[in-house]
């Protein structure tokens, strides 16, 4: 898979991801892919300052972009 294949995969489970993150009154972006695979995300909005803000990442975006990229290693949130 090539970067820019990649990147749209990640875009694509971002999307899933996003409704969810949305009705709560929050937003993801993708920031970066490193070594193709390694993930950075923002959350955004209330997302950002959500007291169980880690365990979205790890039950709902981790798991999601794994989903559809299964050599992702990492997703992190960086602010």
């Amino acid at each position: 898979m090539t970067k820019e294949e990649l990147t749209l995969t990640i875009e694509k489970a971002l999307e899933e991801i996003r409704p969810f993150l949305n009705s709560d009154g929050g937003d993801i972006t993708l920031v970066s892919i490193e070594d193709e695979k390694h993930v950075k995300v923002r959350l955004e909005g209330a997302c950002n300052s959500c007291s169980v803000s880690g365990m979205t990442m790890r039950a709902g975006v981790e798991t999601t972009i794994k989903k559809y990229a299964p050599q992702i290693e990492t997703v992190v949130n960086v602010m």
